[in-house]
């Protein structure tokens, strides 16, 4: 079993994993108490808040915000970062995997308002508008495979129709895109420029080269209308907002080991993910998107910790104090074995690095789900 300070030395360590992982995949417990020896925290220090880690200390009073994709799982959060920073925020979302319950809270705030729309569809704010987040899109693979030429759409028209109107408008634009960009690596960690190892035609297709067309779309009206853009490829994320029903990793391990159900794996488990909690990608993106200068290029944002789905396992099952199995599943087609990003360019370009580490992430993360379950059992009754 994982114990906390194994898991706060492994980041201290910088994210390497080799040594904690014997050849079947599980965790060797000597390698770990060698690793829990290793000095202070170098990487990640959740006291530390670092430049543009929050909305604190920024003022966007009179500013106008759009945030597409708001009523979900990060752009909910982001919807709150403006707020705290004065800014008017338009957040708009057609709610096919957002949740009016994650913004509920705001919906009678003067300087908020709520617009149910597809941006398939050209969108037209009635107002003036300084700054457009375009975060819409599923992001689970359970969610973005029920309707892959939407997924595909939303990405492609989708930022096609915001460009049109930030150019309309003179506004800023950043493009949520993903790690899904780089495919199942070959070479590790990912920087920007790696071309990635990709799959044109696949279940995962439909969301990953979307947002790969959707990369050349940016880079199109950035160099041909002189569009101010941003890109944020974003890694795994984890946090407060998501659906219990997300699908993904994090939410799945927790809501499993919650309600007494086995822990689903899926392949041998040694696949590897850098897990971000949610304040530290928000802060990320705050950073790209009001940092001055020529910031155009694609900037990875995520945690470049890197950890063993079975790692998660049984982090997860430590602090939920859960007694579930592990029950393993086969591993779906072309999914990445390996995912960790290099984030020396988000370090340089906007002095933004991640600090909390993920057993810190874990333990706020369980109460929030954990209410989410008795919510909804509460529903039923």
């Amino acid at each position: 079993m994982v114990r906390a300070t194994d898991v706060r030395d492994r980041e201290r360590a910088g994210g390497k994993r080799s040594a904690l992982v014997n050849h079947s995949g599980a965790i060797s417990s000597a390698a770990m108490t060698r690793s829990s020896m290793r000095g202070e925290d170098a990487m990640l220090d959740k006291n530390k808040p670092g430049p543009g880690h929050s909305s604190e200390g920024r003022d966007l009073s009179g500013r106008t915000i759009v945030i597409t994709g708001g009523a979900g799982f990060l752009g909910s959060h982001l919807c709150r970062h403006h707020l705290e920073a004065g800014a008017r925020v338009l957040c708009v979302d057609n709610l096919s995997t957002g949740r009016l319950r994650n913004i509920e809270d705001l919906l009678e705030g003067h300087d908020f308002k709520f617009v149910k729309h597809d941006i398939i569809d050209p969108y037209e704010p009635g107002e003036a508008i300084d700054y457009i987040f375009n975060m819409a899109c599923p992001a689970s693979p359970p969610k973005y495979q029920l309707h892959p030429i939407r997924t595909f759409d939303t990405s492609v028209r989708g930022s096609h129709n915001l460009l049109e109107l930030a150019m309309r408008r003179g506004a800023r634009i950043l493009q949520a895109s993903t790690s899904e960009v780089y495919g199942d690596p070959a070479v590790s960690p990912q920087a920007e420029d790696y071309r990635g190892n990709v799959v044109t035609m696949g279940p995962r297709a439909c969301y990953d080269e979307g947002k790969r067309a959707a990369e050349t779309l940016f880079y199109e009206y950035n160099h041909l209308h002189k569009v101010d853009t941003r890109v944020a490829r974003i890694f795994n994320t984890y946090g407060p907002a998501m659906d219990p029903e997300d699908g993904r990793v994090v939410s799945n391990f927790i809501v499993q080991a919650l309600q007494g159900h086995d822990l689903t794996v899926y392949g041998d488990g040694t696949q590897t993910r850098s897990f971000c909690y949610v304040d530290d990608l928000v802060a990320g993106l705050m950073a790209l998107m009001y940092t001055e200068g020529d910031l155009a290029d694609p900037v990875n944002l995520g945690n470049p910790v890197e950890f063993t789905i079975l790692e998660l396992a049984d982090l997860v099952l430590a602090e939920t104090g859960s007694t579930s199995a592990l029950k393993h599943l086969d591993l779906p087609k072309d999914d990445p074995k390996i995912r960790r990003p290099n984030i020396e360019h988000a370090r340089d370009a906007l002095g933004w690095e991640p600090h909390v580490p993920l057993i810190e992430g874990i333990r706020r993360t369980i109460p929030y789900f954990a209410a989410e379950i008795a919510q909804s059992a509460k529903a039923q009754v």
